[in-house]
C-alpha cells in the first residue's frame, strides 16, 4: 500500500456532501490514507477539513445543524448572490484560522470555475478557507469570490468529480466519491415552510429572514420557486457533466452514496448522510480490494 500513490476525488452535491464524512470514516477504518485530495464544491470543504485534521469537528457541527440553526448563518443581500456566506465561513475560520493549503498534511486542490471565462481553476495554495469558499460559491445563492484577479464560482459547473485533478497531481490509483450517481428522475421540493420553526428563534431577524426565504422558495402553490428552479437546474448540470467527465477520465474505484432522495439544501440531514457514505464504501469493498490487489502486483 505504501508504494501506491492514492488520490481521492470528492465530488460536488451541496448538502449531500455530508456523505463524504461517512466515506472518510470508512476508508480510514480500512487503512486507506489518500496521498492527494481534490474536492469540488462541498467536496473541497470536507477534504480541506480532513487534511487540516479537523474533520471530526466538522462532522459534529454538521450533525448539530437544524433548520433553525441554518437560518442563523443566512445573511441575505444582493450583489451576485442571495447569501454572502460570511457568517458560515466565519464558523469555518474558528477551526481553520489562516491555515494555508501548502501546510496541509497532503497535497490538496479546491476546484472552482472562472465566472468570466468558464475555465476550470485549481486552487493549490493560499488560505484554505478562502479556497473552500470559492469552490462552494453556488451561482445565484452564494456570492462569487474574488481571488487572484478572477471572480470564482462553484467548481461543480466544470468538474463535479475531479478525478482528472488527482491524476495531474500524480495519483496512481484514484478513488472518486460521486454524489450525483442517482439524482436524475427524482423530484425535490425545496424544504417545507420555515416560518413556525424560525419564528420561535431568539434572534429577532430570523423570522423576517424565514418569511423572505419562504416567499422565494414557494411563491404560489404548484409553481416552482426560485430556489427550486436553481437547484433543479444544478442537478441537471452536475449529472450531465459528471457523466461526461467520468466517461473520459474514469476512476479506478467509484464510491456512489445513494443520496439522490436528499435535497441539495437539506443540510440538517447529516446523521442520515454520514451513514449513507459509510454504506457506500461497504458496497464498493470488492472494487476497492480488486484495485488495491492490481496496483500492488504492478508495484511488486
Amino acid at each position: 500500500m505504501a508504494r501506491i500513490r492514492i488520490g481521492l476525488a470528492l465530488g460536488s452535491g451541496v448538502a449531500r456532501g455530508w456523505a463524504h464524512l461517512g466515506v472518510l470514516k470508512a476508508i480510514d477504518r480500512l487503512g486507506i490514507v489518500p496521498d492527494v485530495i481534490a474536492g469540488s464544491s462541498i467536496g473541497s470543504l470536507v477534504g480541506g477539513f480532513y487534511l487540516a485534521g479537523h474533520v471530526k469537528q466538522l462532522e459534529l457541527w454538521a450533525r448539530r445543524l437544524t433548520k433553525l440553526r441554518l437560518l442563523r448563518y443566512v445573511n441575505l443581500g444582493l450583489g451576485g448572490g442571495m447569501i454572502s456566506g460570511k457568517k458560515l465561513f466565519q464558523e469555518a475560520e474558528r477551526y481553520l484560522g489562516d491555515k494555508d493549503i501548502m501546510n496541509l498534511k497532503a497535497p490538496f486542490v479546491a476546484v472552482t470555475t472562472d465566472l468570466r471565462t468558464g475555465h476550470e481553476i485549481w486552487l493549490r495554495d493560499g488560505k484554505l478557507v478562502d479556497a473552500m469558499r470559492a469552490s462552494l460559491s453556488l451561482p445565484g445563492i452564494f456570492k462569487p469570490v474574488r481571488m487572484n484577479g478572477h471572480w470564482l464560482i462553484d467548481g461543480a459547473l466544470v468538474n463535479p468529480v475531479p478525478v482528472s485533478v488527482c491524476r495531474a497531481l500524480g495519483a496512481q490509483m484514484v478513488i472518486c466519491v460521486n454524489l450525483n450517481a442517482d439524482i436524475m428522475g427524482k423530484h425535490h421540493e425545496v424544504e417545507a415552510k420555515l416560518g413556525s420553526e424560525a419564528g420561535a428563534a431568539p434572534n429577532g431577524g430570523n423570522g423576517d429572514t424565514a418569511q423572505l426565504l419562504n416567499t422565494i422558495m414557494h411563491p404560489k402553490p404548484g409553481i416552482p420557486g426560485t430556489f427550486e428552479v436553481m437547484i433543479a437546474a444544478l442537478n441537471i448540470v452536475q449529472d450531465r457533466i459528471a457523466r461526461s467527465r467520468l466517461a473520459g477520465e474514469p476512476p479506478d474505484v467509484s464510491i456512489n452514496p445513494r443520496v439522490g432522495h436528499v435535497g441539495l439544501l437539506d443540510f440538517h440531514r447529516a446523521d442520515e448522510l454520514v451513514e449513507l457514505g459509510e454504506a457506500a464504501v461497504e458496497r464498493a469493498m470488492p472494487e476497492i480490494q480488486d484495485a488495491i490487489a492490481v496496483f500492488a502486483s504492478i508495484h511488486d
